[in-house]
């Protein structure tokens, strides 16, 4: 997976995307801190990203793209909450990574059948590809 800006940024934008409710529970601390070891970014670089945002940086593949929209999911339903400021910046942010609006919305649509909101990766792949073909 990408290069280290690349994944710098990914975090960023994660970061970000917690913080629209102007906090940062500690699930989604967590959470966060568990991609970033999943991505092989250390703690302290972690943790300066809470401070300094680094450039952004466009995913090249869509399934880079994809995934990253599904990790945006997740953040967003960790904390099993969901405030129509997050599902509209997880939309616009979609829509920025040039994701179909009709994908998107349809996975905002079918998470509410999931326990605990969580699309299964193959249902979430199952759509996109639908709107691609």
């Amino acid at each position: 997976m990408g290069t280290h800006e690349e994944k710098l940024s990914i975090l960023s934008e994660m970061i970000a995307f917690a913080r629209v409710d102007h906090s940062l529970k500690q699930s989604e601390y967590d959470f966060l801190l568990q991609v970033a070891r999943g991505l092989g970014v250390d703690e302290d670089t972690f943790k300066g990203l809470l401070k300094e945002r680094p450039p952004k940086v466009r995913l090249k593949t869509q399934a880079d793209r994809i995934v990253q929209f599904h990790r945006l999911m997740l953040l967003m339903n960790i904390d099993h909450e969901q405030h129509k400021k997050e599902i509209d910046r997880l939309y616009n942010i979609g829509l920025r990574m040039g994701l179909p609006p009709a994908a998107i919305s349809q996975v905002l649509e079918v998470m509410h059948r999931y326990p605990d909101k969580i699309v299964p990766p193959n249902v979430l792949i199952n759509i996109f590809r639908a709107h691609y073909n």
